[in-house]
């Protein structure tokens, strides 16, 4: 029986590990505490998470993906190793060949540094997946075969939308607005309507508790506790589900405007593949409220958000060495 393929998502929040053998290995904050005096990570994943809101002056919170792009080499290669060793155990009788779910428009020079801090992670071969790729795959759908398939994987810092077709992308564009620009537009509204600051764990409570990106017939409500602006003292809001609309609606606008470039950009023969089977959304920001009915309403395009959206792209990543060695 051939060694298990494994597959990671370095998310700018979350990170996951697959393998092909036992399913999703491994799920954890992409985050690192630095240790200043000592010259030393002291905790990464959900151990870092579970210390940001107690550190001394001491240690450093550190996300070395910011936006989909990797903002530090030496962490990340740390975060590999910790990831692989914690999701591989003892099993791992021979190195692994190791997949890196990567963003469509990463560039040359920051794929070579991520295979690099793969090899340095015990990786026996190293393959990089496009983000959309990945996701079909992940999705159930047979990239080899000749026909238009439009992706859009929405994570917390990059969205990717892709039309895939014979193993590859054929049209794609990428764009930093994504699930972390909701939060801070949520942020930036209670401050400048509400005269609250609120932190980003309240914000996102709000995306997903009462945040929609379409219209809605009946009014969602919430209680918001943050700092007065002006006074320093807590305060109480009731904040609305269309003011939460009305928070989103820009980075949710530049989105729609970024799928309506792919679309635009889109071969003929593809796009009328597209009409028939429709837009799928992934990633975890996919999953906000309304925001596959508002992309149909503004592209005319049927769009539905796959089953397990989070997940499409670490299973998709796991799958693609096998996929692409029969392409």
């Amino acid at each position: 029986m051939p060694a298990a393929d494994i597959g990671i998502d370095l998310g700018t929040r979350n990170s996951l590990v697959y393998s092909t053998a036992r399913g999703i290995m491994l799920a954890e904050p992409t985050v690192a505490v630095y240790d200043r005096n000592a010259g030393k990570i002291r905790a990464i994943g959900e151990e870092a998470r579970q210390m940001t809101g107690r550190l001394n002056s001491n240690l450093e919170v550190i996300w070395p993906i910011r936006h989909g792009v990797v903002s530090d080499y030496i962490v990340l290669e740390k975060m590999l190793k910790y990831f692989i060793s914690k999701a591989l155990g003892r099993r791992a009788f021979r190195k692994p060949r190791i997949t890196v779910c990567v963003p469509a428009g990463i560039t040359e020079i920051e794929c070579r540094a991520i295979e690099e801090a793969t090899y340095q992670s015990g990786a026996r071969h190293v393959y990089l997946a496009k983000a959309p790729v990945a996701a079909a795959i992940g999705s159930g759908i047979d990239i080899r075969k000749p026909f238009g398939n439009m992706i859009v994987d929405i994570g917390a810092g990059t969205t990717d939308a892709a039309v895939i077709s014979i193993g590859g992308m054929a049209v794609q564009n990428s764009s930093q607005v994504a699930g972390d620009s909701f939060n801070q537009a949520i942020m930036r509204y209670m401050r400048e309507n509400h005269n609250l600051f609120i932190g980003e764990e309240t914000s996102e409570t709000i995306k997903l508790r009462i945040g929609s990106a379409f219209t809605e017939t009946e009014q969602r409500m919430m209680d918001v506790k943050g700092r007065n602006v002006v006074t320093g003292l807590p305060k109480v809001v009731r904040l609305t589900s269309d003011e939460v609309r009305t928070a989103v609606a820009e980075p949710v606008s530049r989105i729609v405007e970024l799928i309506h470039g792919v679309l635009e950009k889109t071969p003929p023969e593809m796009a009328a593949d597209i009409v028939h089977r429709g837009i799928l959304l992934t990633g975890g920001a996919a999953q906000f409220s309304g925001l596959d009915r508002l992309i149909e309403d503004r592209t005319g395009v049927h769009t539905m958000t796959v089953h397990e959206p989070m997940t499409a792209a670490v299973v998709g990543t796991g799958k693609y060495a096998e996929i692409m060695a029969e392409l």
